[in-house]
């Protein structure tokens, strides 16, 4: 029994150790993907040793602290809102994970609470720990050091590389760490214990001011946050369409799409898309509605009451420098929540303090049913310890299996990506494939296997003498694609990316297939609702409008497009082109002055525009020449590559816009 203890303790603290250091590159998001993965494991491992022992020991012990309802409340609310709302469950479960996270960290804190106090410590001493080895790597990027190891990825020799994931989590993580750090030097009594503390928080330190050079203004590292009143704006109208449990975990960057004021484009970040709301309330209350607001209204107010209740009683007593840093730690963590978009270490940060904190009480639940036997003595069954334990170990076995095949599927996926890199088609098309065949329900697989097989497709139409092969396979190329387009919108309806691709198929093959058109003008409709204030929505459905010679219409949704960003010189100069094909020269005119307006005196934009003013000027038809560098005109429709065109079959139409 000592040794199923001794694995718990060890799972646990190496759990906590590794979350923040490690990552791998043989996935597209080596950061997120291998911690949250992690996160699951060490977990799920810990449960399984808890149903073994319970089983042994016939009772199961449990610890109850004063922050369990406020964890179990925020957990169930994320639960219930990816079950209930998300649309693709692997947004919620897998990347970005967020269910997944929540529900990951709410167990963690349970396994802590049932930890002793001395296990509690010796957490605290992995933390630190681990956020020293952070710092360091962070360090050695800093000064060039990784830059000489040749076999390393080319983001791990950038200045600002950080295996945290990012400049922001690495802040938060070695700002409340070096306070760790400080309350161990005041409160540890062994010299050498103290001394290590001290040199690892200097090394924290350090690597906390070089993470915050990386953000300092006109560094290119600087990253951007949220706007608050675009999250303000996000939540509130989310409410007002699924009031009770939001858009769903992990489900942000759709919501953020549909509801973002008009007046976000008039910032400097209009092309950013946000999947995370400027804080975390704001954050819930979008993406677990109310359920998810209350709950972390219930944890804060829980926070708030235990921080007066230590501050009171701190000053009636001698201070305990550890109990101190931790509470200082949970203060600024809470902070740090209002101020900052959640991510994901600062989440993992939350739990693990709370249980560091929690006032816990322990107790033992006799799960032994006792029966007389033959000869009159009693005998025991653990039947009841294996009814609890089986399903634990069942499920996670079937967790492992799943996530496993899911993992499997990220590895081939980021294989594929790397065959693309290398510009081996073949590699990437058999990759991608394996990567969907592991785990079809990932939109992002879809979505690059559709544009790998457009890009075969077009690459095969450029043979001058097609064969009768060449186009059956053509077709099935083209078709392929719009069956995994069509594929990436059915998994994920609400996001208007999924639309705007297939949109973009159904215009590439426009030169190949009869309906194409309508197909492409269908689907940008669909992608414009789903994202109505982004202009180049707008732009590439009235290019399609423009190409088709339906320039009425093409007029119509570039004033559109100019109405939700007036600034957008393309707008107008689409606009102008438009304007002149139906012979309105006058207000093309306007039109051009505006792009003018907007454009460098010095850029080969004004020089375009310039020349296309002038032409209008002179009432001419206008082709000019040289290649723009933002000012982009619509294209006239190409002439049918394979004749007579491709008929598309009957599976080819746009999928419904309602589930």
């Amino acid at each position: 029994m000592k040794l199923l203890d001794t694995l718990e303790k060890y799972i646990l603290l190496l759990t906590v150790f590794l979350i923040p250091i490690v990552f791998l590159p043989i996935f597209p998001n080596p950061f997120d993907t291998t911690k949250i993965a992690l996160l699951a494991a060490g977990i799920s491992l810990a449960l399984v040793v808890k149903a073994v022992k319970t089983v042994i020991k016939g009772s199961l012990e449990i610890s109850t602290g004063n922050f369990d309802i406020p964890v179990v409340l925020v957990a169930l609310a994320y639960l219930l809102s990816a079950i209930i709302k998300t649309p693709n469950k692997m947004d919620a479960f897998f990347l970005p994970g967020t269910a997944t996270l929540v529900l990951g960290g709410a167990l963690l804190y349970f396994l802590i609470n049932s930890s002793g106090a001395k296990d509690k410590k010796a957490l605290v001493f992995t933390l630190f720990l681990s956020s020293t080895v952070s710092a360091l790597f962070s360090l050695f990027a800093f000064s060039g050091i990784l830059t000489k190891v040749a076999v390393l990825p080319s983001y791990m020799k950038e200045a600002n590389f950080t295996v945290l994931g990012g400049i922001l989590p690495a802040i938060v993580f070695f700002g409340l760490t070096v306070i760790l750090g400080i309350g161990l030097i005041l409160s540890e009594k062994e010299l050498v214990k103290k001394i290590f503390a001290m040199l690892a928080s200097v090394i924290i330190l350090l690597g906390l001011v070089v993470s915050v050079i990386a953000i300092m203004p006109n560094k290119s590292t600087s990253f951007n946050l949220p706007p608050f009143q675009s999250s303000w704006v996000v939540a509130i109208e989310t409410l007002k369409e699924s009031p009770i449990f939001g858009v769903g975990a992990g489900n942000y960057l759709s919501a953020f799409n549909r509801f973002r004021p008009i007046s976000y484009n008039s910032g400097s970040l209009w092309e950013l898309r946000f999947t995370t709301a400027s804080d975390l309330p704001l954050t819930a209350l979008t993406e677990a509605g109310l359920l998810g607001l209350a709950a972390v209204v219930i944890l804060f107010f829980a926070v708030g009451k235990l921080i007066a209740k230590n501050v009171r009683e701190m000053a009636n007593k001698k201070i305990n420098f550890a109990e101190a840093s931790y509470l200082l730690i949970l203060t600024l963590t809470f902070v740090s929540l209002i101020l900052l978009p959640v991510n994901l270490i600062l989440m993992i940060m939350v739990f693990v303090l709370l249980s560091l904190n929690a006032d816990v009480r322990g107790s033992k639940v006799n799960l032994m049913t006792f029966t007389p036997s033959a000869t009159g003595a009693m005998s025991g069954s653990r039947i009841l310890p294996v009814i609890i334990a089986v399903p634990v170990i069942v499920a996670v076995g079937v967790f492992f299996f799943f996530g496993g095949r899911a993992i499997m599927a990220e590895y081939k996926f980021n294989q594929g990506l790397v065959a693309l890199t290398k510009n081996d088609g073949k590699g990437t098309y058999d990759l991608i494939r394996e990567a969907i065949s592991l785990n079809p329900y990932v939109d992002r697989y879809h979505a690059t296997y559709a544009q790998v097989n457009l890009a075969l497709a077009r690459a095969l139409a450029q043979n001058k003498d097609l064969t009768d092969n060449d186009k059956n396979t053509i077709t099935q190329l083209i078709q392929q694609a719009i069956r995994e387009g069509k594929a990436t919108v059915t998994l994920n309806r609400e996001r208007s990316g999924n639309w705007e691709l297939l949109a973009r198929i159904y215009q590439s093959i426009m030169p190949f297939a009869e309906g194409a058109d309508q197909f492409a003008i269908q689907t940008y409709a669909q992608a414009v609702t789903l994202d109505p204030i982004n202009p180049n929505l707008r732009l590439a459905l009235g290019g399609v409008y423009y190409a088709l010679g339906r320039f009425d219409d093409a007029i119509q949704v570039f004033q559109l497009a100019v109405l939700a960003k007036p600034d957008l010189a393309n707008a107008h100069y689409n606009l102008g082109l438009a304007l002149r094909e139906k012979g309105q020269t006058d207000q093309a005119i306007d039109q051009i002055n505006a792009v003018l307006s907007l454009v460098d005196k010095d850029s080969q934009d004004y020089q375009i525009a310039k020349a296309e003013l002038d032409n209008l000027e002179k009432n001419k038809a206008s082709k000019t020449t040289g290649e723009a560098e933002t000012l982009t005109p619509p294209a006239k429709a190409e002439e049918p590559i394979i004749k007579p065109p491709i008929e598309l079959p009957g599976d080819s139409t746009p999928p419904s816009t309602t589930p």
